[in-house]
């Protein structure tokens, strides 16, 4: 599958059929957010591999926008590290270049994914942080949630000209 068609064919997926996710693929996953651009090449990220039930279950608990990750075979969360960063503030854009990232390469492996929003949300954050035992200087920024789909995604137009400017507002 060619970039634009992953693009235009990737879709939020929230139904997975009961399969595992091998660990090649997983890497694979994590090797595609590590490319990420991050501001001055700080990389501040790192990520929570949840593949045990008990844990992928508290998630909704934590962010009723995972609900799906109940029933899923892997999630990862993405984690901001500010002892990393280079460039202050900069943390949260990096975390979602790494995040498009690795939906993108979750859809061109045949799998489904859906970004589950964590940052700028207290509480979800000091969730996760318990969960995790997260370090102070971790900060969690989103869950993605995967697995083989088992709901049908499809080429979808979004573009809007009305939302485009040249040069000037």
């Amino acid at each position: 599958m060619d970039t634009i068609e992953a693009i235009h064919t990737r879709r939020s997926i929230r139904k997975f059929e009961d399969k595992p996710v091998s660990e090649e693929m997983i890497e694979d996953l994590l090797k595609a957010a590590m490319m990420a651009p991050s501001a001055r090449n700080a990389q501040p990220w790192h990520f929570v591999i949840f593949d045990e039930k008990e844990l992928l279950q508290k998630v909704s608990k934590i962010n009723k926008n995972a609900y799906m990750a109940a029933d899923a075979p892997v999630a990862i969360l993405v984690c901001g590290d500010l002892d990393l960063e280079k460039s202050p503030g900069y943390w949260p854009p990096d975390c979602a270049a790494a995040v498009e990232n690795m939906l993108l390469a979750a859809h061109a492996m045949g799998l489904g994914a859906v970004w589950t929003g964590i940052h700028p949300r207290p509480a979800r954050e000091e969730g996760f942080r318990e969960l995790l035992d997260l370090p102070a200087n971790v900060m969690p920024h989103s869950m993605i949630v995967i697995g083989h789909p088992a709901e049908p995604a499809g080429r979808k137009d979004r573009y809007k000209p009305d939302r485009v400017r040249r040069n000037r507002w």
